[in-house]
């Protein structure tokens, strides 16, 4: 009862911080470069107690929030775009190069360990800030905010189904608790607030770009890649011999433990809108 009251109380404060964020860009800038550096730091903390792996955790987690950060100047339009990702991509060959100095056991797990973070948590992060200023210099946290809602209602819808219905085990091997019943719940759920959310911006007469069938493919992109950044990311944990990545977040685990699924939404929703715009 305790552990669930502490999960209850930690949960409403996450998703509150999330969502008063995006109710202004630099809040929103702020809480994700800081999510993306917590999150990086977890992982290099992580791999780096694994055999024969020395992860140069301090500059790993400054080139990830580096990244976001050049990346939220360049979609908002408040740098110069020609020169902010070069600091970046010294860091990166700096992270390359130094493995030569270092007489490591195993060079090439450093260099796959230190490059993962980048690619599975950064870059993926640094993504929002396209959905979050889809022009320059224009902001809006229609597109973000509603990626995450997509992920919690799924979450909610896929657990109660799942509770309810499950029989059939969506991924055994990794996830024993999921079934396909779950999933397909959450993904109905999602369906449905996908098209509330676009009725909802029809009537205030904010009008989406999205209609509302593109809206519900939206829903279901964030469902599918959710669910699978979900799966992965308790791949890795099985591969590391741990249940949870973390335990910053009362009763919810570290930080990619519940960040997991917008892993792979988010890029996934950037490549699903810009693939509609091209139709």
């Amino acid at each position: 009862m305790k552990n669930f009251i502490v999960r209850t109380i930690t949960g409403v404060f996450f998703v509150a911080a999330i969502v008063v964020s995006f109710l202004n860009p630099m809040a929103m800038v702020f809480l994700f470069a800081l999510v993306t550096g917590l999150t990086i730091w977890e992982f290099c903390g992580l791999v780096n107690e694994r055999p024969y792996v020395q992860v140069n955790q301090f500059i790993s987690t400054v080139a990830g929030v580096y990244l976001f950060l050049a990346m939220a100047g360049h979609c908002s339009g408040y740098v110069n775009t020609d020169t902010v990702f070069i600091p970046y991509l010294i860091t990166i060959v700096y992270l390359l190069i130094a493995e030569l100095y270092l007489k490591a056991k195993d060079p090439i797990n450093n260099w796959a360990y230190t490059m993962l973070p980048q690619m599975y948590i950064a870059l993926p992060f640094s993504m929002l800030n396209v959905l979050a200023f889809p022009q320059a210099g224009s902001y809006s946290f229609v597109l973000p905010l509603s990626v995450f809602i997509f992920l919690w209602m799924n979450d909610t819808g896929a657990y109660l189904c799942g509770s309810l219905l499950g029989r059939h085990k969506l991924f055994p091997r990794v996830s024993p608790g999921k079934s396909w019943e779950g999933s397909i719940g959450g993904g109905l759920l999602v369906v449905g607030v996908a098209i509330l959310i676009w009725w909802l911006l029809e009537q205030t007469q904010q009008h989406s770009d999205l209609n509302m069938w593109q809206w519900a493919g939206l829903g279901l992109t964030v469902v599918v890649f959710g669910t699978w950044g979900d799966l992965v990311e308790s791949l890795l944990k099985r591969t590391l011999g741990i249940k949870d990545s973390g335990n910053i977040l009362p009763g919810h685990g570290g930080m990619l433990d519940r960040f997991d699924s917008s892993l792979l939404a988010i890029p996934a929703a950037v490549v699903y809108l810009f693939t509609i715009s091209l139709m």
